[in-house]
């Protein structure tokens, strides 16, 4: 029995709208929460300071969602000043700290790439505008604050779509970032996005669990406080996923300038390793897993940007010392201080020396062995495995278990690389060439005011209190005495003489 014209017509009608209904519906859900547009960037360093890593999907908070954060949640913040109480670089004339992303990925997200942890600042003075140096070590800048705030404000029960839409509301009505938002896109904000961005927060939460756990002995784990993190114990957690245990080994921020001479093998074969305890053979692995740390995926728009990076860091020079008008470099006492880098230093430490970039012995360089015990070769092996099931090709981790002890890096812009040694443990480069009874017990780490004779940060000045006896403008108060911190070892240097202590520090500041 066939259909009369009048019905096949109104199924005809029928089945057209429900493809254009379809086609809109899938029009909408891919421009609102998956179209990608497609970042512009001067130059390669600004690049470097706030492109994509390409973690949005996996970690990305909704653009003004994040803006408003401090303003709704300022009591758990460090400090006054919104982001900045947790250290972070943020550049004059700029909507976001450096370190950070803003992509559209259906809408504006934010997230962390490189230069979060790798990007250093300067002062002579406290009433100078910081001086910016990509790649260098970011010692001012405290993830764990942040990652603290960000958990902290998820089990808030202020962390609901009605005070956040609020204060987006005000914050737009001020025109501040850029606008405001669409009808639609408050919806999506307040049922989609808020909603699930806290979900996401407290479920992100359940991976940082290991950073709070209590050590040997029943003493919290010290805090890591500006310019560092517990590298390994990252990498292990989420790249491995292996069963928590009681390592704790917090790290400097390295400086990641001029990789070129620290990649390959040297001129007689002799492979030269990254990491603090050789772990890895290859700058390329260094940066592939150093991103997927940060949420990359494994495509190969992703691999393609680690190549970018790995060309652009491979050729970034180090910063040579800046105050040659206020604190010029005595060339005399420069040259005199080469000669005792040349016998005491360099087989150590001058590019594809003997040992440079080689596993130094713990029973020879006697400095704190925390970070020794937080990776092994078992990590290694099973983030080897995990890698390759990404379907990433690059030089594997090492799983062949080295001496054990720290690789003796190249100086090339040691004058900007302080707190030294690999916990940051001692302040100045002065501090170093003391015997480590003689190195500061104490001092405060985030202040970025450059001492230019002793080679370091100084110490803050005191800070008027706030109402509640909080610091208005707080730094991290460092104690050498706590698990990981020790200031012991590398004693290289502190038997020469005061003379010649600064013969070698002037020289120091050339490289």
């Amino acid at each position: 029995m066939s259909l009369r014209p009048k019905t096949k017509r109104i199924l005809w009608i029928s089945a057209i709208v429900i493809v254009v209904l379809i086609a809109l519906g899938a029009w909408f859900t891919w421009t609102k929460f998956f179209r990608e547009e497609k970042e512009v960037f001067a130059n390669e360093e600004e690049h470097f300071k706030y492109g994509s890593l390409g973690a949005e999907g996996d970690r990305g908070i909704p653009y003004y969602l994040w803006m408003v954060l401090p303003r709704v949640f300022p009591d758990l913040m460090p400090g006054p000043g919104g982001y900045k109480s947790l250290g972070v670089v943020w550049e004059e004339g700029h909507e976001i700290p450096v370190g950070s992303s803003k992509k559209v990925v259906g809408f504006e997200r934010i997230t962390n790439n490189c230069a979060v942890c790798h990007t250093a600042t300067y002062r002579l003075s406290e009433d100078e505008v910081p001086h910016v140096v990509v790649a260098g070590p970011g010692h001012t800048n405290n993830v764990q604050s942040m990652l603290r705030f960000l958990f902290k404000a998820a089990h808030d029960p202020r962390f609901n779509s009605d005070i956040i839409m609020n204060e987006i509301r005000l914050v737009c009505a001020n025109n501040y970032g850029n606008g405001g938002l669409s009808f639609v896109d408050r919806q999506i904000y307040r049922y989609l996005l808020i909603p699930f961005t806290r979900k996401a927060l407290l479920q992100q939460e359940k991976q940082f669990t290991w950073m709070e756990r209590y050590v040997t002995g029943g003493k919290p784990k010290p805090d890591w406080g500006p310019g560092r993190d517990d590298a390994m114990n990252l990498t292990k957690y989420f790249m491995t996923n292996m069963p928590e245990d009681n390592t704790f080994g917090p790290t400097d921020f390295p400086s990641i300038w001029n990789l070129g001479i620290r990649s390959g093998k040297d001129n007689a074969g002799k492979q030269m390793l990254l990491n603090w305890t050789g772990d890895t053979p290859a700058v390329r692995s260094v940066l592939i897993d150093s991103a997927l740390g940060l949420g990359a995926p494994a495509r190969p728009w992703f691999l393609r940007r680690i190549a970018d990076l790995d060309h652009y860091l491979s050729n970034l020079p180090p910063p040579t010392w800046p105050f040659t008008e206020t604190n010029p470099i005595n060339q005399q006492m420069a040259t005199e201080g080469q000669k005792i880098y040349a016998r005491d230093c360099a087989a150590c430490h001058e590019p594809r020396a003997e040992f440079t970039n080689k596993v130094v012995p713990i029973t020879e360089i006697k400095t704190d062995p925390d970070r020794m015990y937080s990776w092994s070769k078992d990590a290694a092996a099973e983030a080897n495995r995990r890698v390759k099931k990404l379907g990433i090709d690059r030089p594997p981790m090492v799983e062949t278990q080295n001496p054990y002890g720290y690789v003796s890096p190249p100086l090339d812009g040691v004058w900007l690389r302080a707190p030294y040694l690999h916990n940051g443990s001692v302040p100045t480069l002065r501090d170093l060439l003391n015997p480590p009874n003689e190195r500061p017990q104490t001092f405060h780490r985030g202040y970025d005011v450059f001492d230019p004779v002793k080679v370091g940060f100084k110490e803050p000045p005191s800070r008027p209190t706030g109402p509640t006896g909080e610091l208005t403008q707080p730094y991290f108060l460092f104690d050498t005495r706590e698990k990981g911190n020790g200031n012991q070892g590398h004693v290289y240097g502190t038997q020469l003489s005061s003379q010649d202590k600064e013969k070698l520090l002037e020289y120091l500041k050339t490289l």
